[in-house]
């Protein structure tokens, strides 16, 4: 029998300038652009790795405000100097946390919060 699984996660966060939060997550964050759609421009994509995230200005997209998301990753000492570097401001600098993580949490232009996260050494997988 087949057990269902999940490969990935696409969030949608908001913006009010999707240009310029585009340039962050390309030029700060080491994003590709994946794709984008609307003239004007109203929703787009950047992708690393196996991670995609979904931009959208739309004035119908839902829900409002800011949203926050966590992002699994390795080597996460090096990511984080690489955005110290290119003077992306920090919100929660990196520390082992409690709960078995390595992590720190950043802000875009839109007021969304990505929180970067490595697994301890020692932590077991939930998943």
């Amino acid at each position: 029998m087949n057990t269902p699984r999940f490969h990935s996660i696409s969030p949608f966060l908001g913006t009010d300038d999707l240009p310029a939060t585009l340039a962050f997550y390309r030029e700060k964050l080491g994003f590709d652009l994946a794709w984008e759609w609307g003239s004007p421009l109203e929703v787009a994509a950047v992708c690393r790795d196996q991670v995609e995230i979904t931009l959208t200005c739309r004035p119908d997209a839902k829900p409002d405000g800011i949203s926050r998301i966590y992002l699994a990753m390795d080597a996460i000492d090096i990511y984080y100097a690489q955005l110290q570097q290119a003077g992306v401001p920090i919100a929660v600098t990196i520390g082992d946390r409690p709960y078995g993580m390595r992590d720190f949490s950043i802000t875009d232009p839109a007021g969304n919060v990505l929180c970067f996260g490595q697994a301890s050494p020692q932590a077991q997988p939930a998943c």
